[in-house]
């Protein structure tokens, strides 16, 4: 069966497979204005610490080359740069132009350009040479990719022998108690704070619902490995909501 005859999933709904990459792309489109303000409100600002003890456990060195995928507004790709200093190369990626525009504004402001480069890619068919990046990133961002094998496949790819990629994602929450206010805060308060603060409640809906799409962690773990990452490890934040996976080319 061809990709054109193949279905996937857009949050719940059924979509065929050459259509997901746009309708992806609305979503982000219509809220990249009030993408940072609302992941503070959404996360009550812990996805900042999310984000800061995902790059720490990178372990990033100086000179290092670093790629970071799906990176939007930039908040991954600033806190590599700050730890490869200026003589490391990042590279700020993402599929959507509003989301990189932002993002590109960011690194002007924030003094990191040209450290920090910004290009227009698509996960699943990297513009680069094998060997390439020393530690690849990927934080909230691999949900949204239609084919996540093949992204996962591109990342083992383009990195060097020794390099590492790190995905940062939301998964599946380990207490049963929490997981169902998890589920309402997600389904009920989500769309409503969606709507009031970016006029917008049917993306956030899709947010929300991508999430229980998602693979759960065992699931991703083992898709590193059919990747051909070595020495794959998991760790769990906040009781599962998100996880940190770690995978090795060696």
């Amino acid at each position: 069966m061809s990709d054109s005859e193949r279905q996937t999933h857009f949050g719940y709904r059924q979509v065929k497979v050459e259509d997901k990459a746009k309708l992806v792309g609305g979503v982000f489109s219509s809220v990249a204005g009030k993408y940072d303000l609302m992941n503070d409100l959404m996360s009550m600002g812990v996805h900042r610490l999310w984000k800061r003890h995902f790059i720490h456990t990178a372990d990033l060195r100086p000179g290092q080359r670093v790629l970071d995928l799906a990176g939007g507004t930039g908040d991954i790709a600033a806190l590599a740069a700050r730890k490869v200093g200026a003589e490391g190369r990042v590279v700020l990626s993402d599929i959507n132009r509003e989301m990189l525009v932002r993002g590109r504004d960011r690194m002007y402001d924030e003094g990191l350009w040209p450290q920090v480069q910004t290009a227009r890619i698509n996960a699943e068919a990297l513009p680069f040479p094998d060997n390439s990046f020393d530690c690849i990133t990927i934080a909230f961002g691999l949900r949204n990719v239609t084919f996540k094998e093949r992204a996962l496949a591109e990342m083992h790819r383009v990195l060097d022998l020794g390099g590492q990629a790190l995905i940062l994602e939301f998964s599946k929450v380990r207490n049963e108690p929490l997981s169902r206010l998890y589920d309402t805060y997600s389904f009920q308060v989500l769309p409503r704070l969606g709507k009031l603060i970016a006029g917008d409640a049917d993306s956030y809906q899709y947010l929300a619902e991508s999430i229980r799409k998602h693979p759960d962690q065992q699931t991703l773990a083992t898709m590193m490995e059919a990747a051909g990452f070595g020495r794959v490890s998991v760790r769990n934040l906040s009781a599962g909501i998100v996880a940190v996976h770690r995978g090795w080319k060696v």
